[in-house]
């Protein structure tokens, strides 16, 4: 299907279903309203793992929601949130997506995240420079070696531009060695949502 040109979050969707494969273990950064991580059910299938972190209930019943519908295995960890057992089917998380190297059972294929805050929620509630790139860090250093991370900014909210900032520091400084980097961005709209993919090569 043809995609809309200025649709980051579909490219970004689009390129890691290039890398994850059935069975494989993904992750949803930002769970949000449950799009990404549906998409990244749909990757991964029945045998594959899915975690979805979330610090808002709310993003998370509607991302369990979203995911029984869609016939998916559903666990939900609401409270003393220790390491997650290497299990087919989803496990979403209400804790911030820094915890990520002390729950996740094995290295990722797949991550992704659209930062910026809950469609529908409190918008006051938005991702931090220094929580996002503490994550992104920590995602890096976890990813499987040829997997990729993919990221959209929104740098059109308040705090969505210096996020934005910190985003592209971050992927900007990677280790070329160890990381292709490729960033997609409207040129001619400096508000609209712009998207990091990031693979691991070694």
């Amino acid at each position: 299907m043809k995609q809309v040109l200025t649709k980051v979050v579909k490219w970004g969707q689009e390129l890691l279903s290039e890398v994850v494969q059935p069975g494989d273990l993904v992750v949803d950064l930002t769970a949000g309203n449950g799009q990404d991580t549906l998409e990244l059910f749909r990757f991964v299938g029945s045998t594959g793992q899915v975690i979805g972190f979330d610090i808002q209930t709310q993003a998370l019943l509607a991302t369990r929601d979203r995911m029984v519908s869609a016939g998916a295995q559903v666990r939900l960890h609401l409270h003393d949130i220790q390491l997650v057992p290497s299990e087919a089917g989803i496990d979403l998380l209400a804790i911030s997506h820094t915890e990520i190297a002390k729950v996740l059972p094995a290295a990722p294929k797949g991550v992704i995240a659209n930062l910026g805050y809950l469609p529908g929620g409190q918008l006051e509630l938005v991702t931090r420079p220094e929580s996002t790139v503490s994550a992104l860090e920590q995602t890096c250093s976890l990813l499987q070696a040829g997997g990729r991370l993919a990221v959209v900014v929104y740098p059109g909210h308040p705090g969505g531009a210096e996020e934005g900032i910190a985003v592209t520091d971050f992927f900007t400084a990677l280790d070329p060695v160890t990381f292709q980097v490729i960033q997609l961005q409207v040129s001619n709209r400096p508000q609209a949502p712009f998207l990091f993919v990031a693979e691991k090569t070694i």
